[in-house]
C-alpha cells in the first residue's frame, strides 16, 4: 500500500516473523494493506495469542485496521507499547490506529514524542505529512514531505505525498465544536423558559413544567441535555434552548386519553432508590437490587413519569398499570451488540470484546433486563454463567462475564453519567441483585 494520501493508509510496517508458509503469506497480505479472509484473520489471531514477541501481535493490529476495525486493534496496541516502550513500528502502529479514529490530537502527540526520540526519521515524518493532509494543514505536510525528501530524495511515499499535496485541494482546517457544559446548559433553558413565560420551577436535576392542558408535568434535564450533545445543531446554544423551551410549552400530560390508549403508552423503567424524593408522586414499587420501578409515558423526546393521583380517573390500579407497562416492554427486546470501551466512552465493537451492550436506546434497557425473553437472547451471546452488569448509562445497559476479570475491570472504571445508576450489578437465571 504505497499511497499515503489522506484518503489511503499509510504503509504498515510489519516486522518479519519466524513462521510457517501460510503465516508468511498472511503476513505479506497484511503489510501490503490487504483484509484478510475470517479463517487468515483466525489464524493470525490464534498465532498472535500463542506468541511471545510483537510482530504478530502487530500485524494482528494492522490486520484490524486494514479492515475498519480500529477501536478493535487500540487495546492491542496499547499494550504493545506498555510492553515495548522504545518499539518504532509499534508507536507508528498506534499513530495508525489514532489517526483511523481521528483523534488526530492524540496521534500528533505520540508522533511528536517518537520524532523527538528519533529525530528526522522518515517514517515519523511521512506519518506527521498523513496527518497535515487529514487536518487540511497543508503548510505542515509540505515542510515534512520536504525533510523526508532532503533525506532520501528517492522515498517513493514522500515523493506520491508531494505529488498529492501539489495537486489536491486541500479541506480547510476543521473548526472546534462548541463545548457546553451541563450547568451552562440548564441555564440556558431556564432562561429560555422564562423568556417564553413558561412556568416551570426546578426540583433537584428535574424541571417541573405547568403543561398546555393544565397541571404539572416532569422533565429530565439530562435527558435533555444527552439530546443536545447528540445533536446540537447549528444554530448555537441559545437558539437551541429557545426551541426546546417552546416545545416544553405546548407540552400536554398525556393522560387524558382513552384507558386502552394510555396502558398502550406505559413503560416501566429502573432507577435509583433515592429517586423517589425528585420524582414527587410518580407512581413506583420496589424493585430489585434496591431499585425502584417507575412507570413513564412513551415520548420520544421526553421522560414523563406517571402521576399515582392520575390512575384512579383513568380506571386504572397499581397493578393494572404495572402488568401494562411489562407487557408493553416485552413487545419490544433490545439488540445485543459486542462494545468496547475506548477512553471512557462506549463504542461498537467490530468482533468479539468481552462486553456487550443491551442497546435499544429508549430508556428501558435497565428494565428488559427483568424480561426472560430478553436475558435469554442476552445468554446466546454471553453464555449462561453469572454476567457482571453496570447501569450507569441510561442510554443502554453493560454487561460482560463475571469470570472475565479484565472486562469486569472494565465496567468498574466506567464513570455514571449523571442520569444513570451507580454501582455494580449481577445478572443471573434469579434475576438481578447487587454486586
Amino acid at each position: 500500500m504505497g499511497n499515503l494520501s489522506s484518503s489511503a493508509e499509510m504503509v504498515v510496517r510489519v516486522p518479519p516473523v519466524s513462521a510457517p508458509l501460510d503465516l508468511e503469506r498472511v503476513r505479506r497480505k497484511v503489510e501490503a494493506g490487504e483484509i484478510l479472509s475470517d479463517a487468515e484473520l483466525a489464524l493470525l489471531r490464534a498465532e498472535a495469542q500463542r506468541g511471545t514477541g510483537s510482530a504478530l501481535r502487530l500485524a494482528l493490529a494492522h490486520a484490524l485496521i486494514n479492515a475498519g476495525a480500529e477501536r478493535e486493534a487500540l487495546p492491542l496496541l496499547e499494550s504493545l507499547r506498555r510492553d515495548f516502550p522504545r518499539d518504532l513500528p509499534v508507536r507508528l502502529g498506534l499513530a495508525r490506529a489514532l489517526l483511523g479514529l481521528e483523534r488526530h490530537g492524540d496521534a500528533e502527540r505520540l508522533l511528536t514524542e517518537v520524532l523527538a526520540q528519533s529525530p528526522g526519521d522518515p517514517e515519523v515524518l511521512k506519518v506527521l505529512a498523513v496527518l497535515g493532509l487529514r487536518r487540511g494543514e497543508a503548510d505542515k505536510a509540505r515542510a515534512y514531505v520536504a525533510d523526508a525528501l532532503a533525506r532520501d530524495p528517492f522515498d517513493a511515499e514522500a515523493r506520491l505525498l508531494k505529488e498529492e499535496l501539489e495537486s489536491v485541494d486541500l479541506p480547510p482546517p476543521s473548526v472546534p465544536q462548541e463545548q457546553v457544559l451541563r450547568p451552562e446548559f440548564t441555564a440556558a433553558l431556564t432562561a429560555a423558559l422564562g423568556r417564553a413565560r413558561v412556568a416551570f420551577r426546578r426540583q433537584g436535576k428535574d424541571l417541573l413544567v405547568k403543561l398546555a392542558t393544565g397541571g404539572v408535568g416532569r422533565v429530565d434535564v439530562g435527558s435533555l441535555y444527552a439530546a443536545y450533545q447528540e445533536s446540537p445543531g447549528t444554530q448555537g446554544l441559545t437558539a437551541y434552548a429557545d426551541a426546546l423551551a417552546a416545545r416544553l410549552g405546548g407540552l400536554s400530560s398525556g393522560l387524558s386519553a382513552e384507558v386502552a390508549a394510555l396502558e398502550a403508552r406505559l413503560r416501566p423503567v429502573l432507577r435509583p432508590a433515592d429517586f423517589a424524593a425528585r420524582a414527587v408522586g410518580a407512581l413506583h414499587r420496589p424493585g430489585p437490587a434496591g431499585l425502584e420501578v417507575f412507570y413513564v409515558l412513551e415520548d420520544a423526546e421526553f421522560v414523563r413519569y406517571l402521576p399515582e393521583a392520575a390512575l384512579a380517573p383513568a380506571g386504572l390500579t397499581p397493578e393494572s398499570a404495572d402488568a401494562a407497562a411489562w407487557r408493553n416492554l416485552a413487545s419490544r427486546l433490545a439488540p445485543v451488540r459486542p462494545v468496547l470501551v475506548d477512553q471512557g466512552e462506549v463504542r461498537l465493537a467490530e468482533a468479539f470484546s468481552g462486553l456487550w451492550a443491551v442497546a435499544e436506546g429508549d430508556g428501558h434497557d435497565a428494565a428488559r433486563l427483568l424480561l426472560p425473553p430478553q436475558r435469554k437472547a442476552l445468554a446466546l451471546l454471553a453464555g449462561e454463567g453469572p454476567l457482571r452488569v453496570a447501569l450507569g448509562r441510561r442510554e443502554l445497559v453493560l454487561v460482560c462475564r463475571e469470570s472475565d476479570a479484565a472486562a469486569c475491570e472494565a465496567l468498574a472504571r466506567l464513570v455514571p453519567s449523571p442520569d444513570g445508576i451507580p454501582g455494580a450489578f449481577r445478572l443471573t437465571e434469579e434475576g438481578l441483585s447487587a454486586v
